[in-house]
């Protein structure tokens, strides 16, 4: 959707965010668009997809019809539409790749300037802690990684409050 190019030929910067539908990446998608607003980049939102593990060793059942890449596509628009809206202020592109969600987004910050990730995914045991795709990036992208967290409240001389700034 964007060149990479702006008009006078300057490479522009390019942010990377990874996206499954699940909160936290909408809330790293929202906070990867006001970055590239800031820095007058460009944004690629990005979905990785995998076949169910049991299509490893038995064929998938008589009359499956999913198609696992358009349903990836689906969730991208649909999580980008619901954060950004139908028109987003900022260059955006959208990528569907097949593949471990850690090792695209390993492949994705070779081009990126920054990655952007929410702090767990979609699966029970990422829900524990920082999520295994997170703590992946971290470790092995190539550029910097940016792991967006839910603000929580606050513990303050007169009790909990939201955390946000006044």
């Amino acid at each position: 959707m964007s060149d990479p190019n702006d008009a006078a030929g300057v490479e522009r910067e390019l942010i990377a965010v990874g996206v499954d539908g699940s909160e936290p990446s909408k809330r790293a998608l929202s906070w990867a668009a006001r970055q590239a607003e800031r820095a007058d980049a460009d944004l690629q939102a990005v979905i990785a997809w995998e076949p169910p593990e049991v299509f490893g060793w038995m064929p998938p059942p008589a009359g499956w019809t999913t198609d696992f890449s358009a349903d990836a596509r689906r969730v991208l628009e649909s999580s980008v539409t619901a954060v950004l809206g139908s028109d987003p202020r900022v260059p955006l592109t959208l990528q569907v790749l097949e593949g471990s969600p850690a090792l695209v987004l390993d492949e994705i910050s070779q081009r990126a300037d920054l990655l952007v990730v929410g702090n767990k995914g979609r699966r029970a045991l990422e829900e524990m802690f920082l999520g295994s795709v997170s703590l992946h990036c971290v470790f092995h992208a190539a550029c910097p990684v940016t792991v967006v967290r839910p603000r929580r409240p606050v513990e303050g001389p007169s009790g909990p409050s939201t955390g946000t700034r006044s």
